[in-house]
């Protein structure tokens, strides 16, 4: 985590607007268009398995699609008004047409914007940002089990199979298939689960959040089931998620996110067309020009530990106040040199609030907050999925 005590807000929330991109483009190919065939109302198990089992016994290679990114989360606050370094005009935060091809293990996402494209790569093993407005490279490599998460949830593998899913997700009862539910673990690699294996999942869901049945609708065109999961907890400004995918082969179609203010999407990647079939490998490869800045994103063993920062001690503390959707982040990091360095301009444009006589930037969005201040020669950045009155309550108390 030691890029984060140089990295300014804007590239942080930069960053921040690409997870959030790159997490729906893993799960989202089309929205719903209207017009199209419908599939016929099953329990949600049921769907979940017809639909995987489609998908094994007639794998897609890969697929593409023109897409649009909607993306509502900093709008109406001064950010979007063109503060924090010019961030507004990325298109992971403001919104953007582009293409979405996936296949092969490998994903490409490319946004498009005026002052220069945003391409987001994941290659089966790194993370690649370009962003062409600032001519900079930003990448990421998980440490192996991360990796094999996300490699997991990718909707397509190298052997082009929809369901060889060999994956983390088996551990925890979602596809792991297998002709014995009864034997947790036992099932084998690749099989499809049973609709006994699948309702056991789901009950486990349920347990933590609120999931809906199979809706039946038409996404681009195809038969497709949406489902929406929703949050128990009260209180945090996470409404809910919505997931749609194909009836007949099980790859995901749309993917949204909900505020709990709200009855749009926050944000939602949609296409207008898509097309199933190989995708040519030479689709995931990118030169950025030899000008191009690089940086290295890296997360150190023992970042997220909640002990005492030591005196002088250079790495940053990140504790976690609370439980569940309502918990907020805390990062501490000690100054050196006073409280200069490169996002105080950038923070300037951000409303202010009082800490108990401490000026605070606070950025309000539609799905939480963030507020950064400093205090003592230690830097505080308060995130959480909350409205600003449980931050700044957080904030007076540390």
């Amino acid at each position: 985590m030691n890029f984060l005590r140089r990295i300014s807000l804007a590239r942080l929330l930069l960053l921040c607007g690409a997870t959030v991109a790159i997490g729906i483009s893993a799960a989202a190919v089309a929205l719903a268009l209207g017009g199209g065939p419908t599939p016929e109302a099953e329990p949600l198990a049921q769907a979940v398995h017809d639909a995987l089992e489609g998908g094994k016994n007639r794998p897609v290679e890969g697929y593409s699609a023109t897409i649009e990114l909607t993306n509502h989360l900093v709008e109406g606050s001064e950010l979007a008004s063109g503060g924090a370094g010019g961030i507004a005009s990325s298109p992971l935060l403001t919104g953007a047409s582009g293409r979405l091809w996936v296949g092969g293990g490998q994903m490409r996402l490319e946004l498009q914007a005026e002052k220069g494209d945003t391409q987001i790569i994941w290659d089966g093993h790194t993370f690649t940002i370009y962003d062409a407005a600032s001519d900079t490279v930003y990448r990421y490599t998980p440490k192996e089990e991360e990796g094999e998460g996300w490699t997991a949830y990718a909707p397509l593998k190298k052997n082009g199979s929809a369901t060889d899913r060999t994956d983390r997700r088996g551990e925890a009862g979602l596809v792991d298939g297998g002709k014995d539910a009864g034997r947790a673990g036992a099932d084998a690699p690749g099989e499809v689960p049973s609709v006994a294996k699948i309702e056991e999942a789901i009950a486990q869901i349920d347990r933590h959040a609120r999931l809906s049945g199979a809706s039946p609708t038409d996404v681009a065109g195809r038969p497709a089931y949406t489902v929406r999961l929703s949050p128990e907890e009260g209180g945090s400004l996470i409404g809910g998620a919505e997931l749609s995918f194909d009836a007949e082969n099980g790859l995901p179609l749309r993917a949204a996110v909900y505020s709990s203010t709200t009855s749009t999407p926050v944000i939602e990647l949609a296409a207008s067309e898509v097309s199933y079939g190989r995708v040519d490998p030479s689709v995931f490869q990118i030169t950025p020009p030899k000008s191009a800045k690089v940086q290295e994103l890296k997360i150190h063993e023992g970042s997220g530990s909640q002990s005492e920062q030591e005196p002088g001690s250079s790495k940053p503390k990140l504790s976690t106040h609370g439980h569940g959707i309502t918990s907020i982040q805390v990062l501490q990091d000690a100054q050196k040199g006073g409280s200069g360095g490169s996002s105080s301009s950038e923070l300037e444009s951000l409303p202010k609030v009082s800490i108990d006589g401490t000026t605070a930037s606070e950025l309000r969005t539609e799905l939480g907050t963030i507020l950064t201040f400093e205090r003592g020669g230690v830097r505080y950045v308060l995130a959480g999925a909350v409205g600003p009155s449980a931050v700044e309550a957080l904030a007076r108390g540390l």
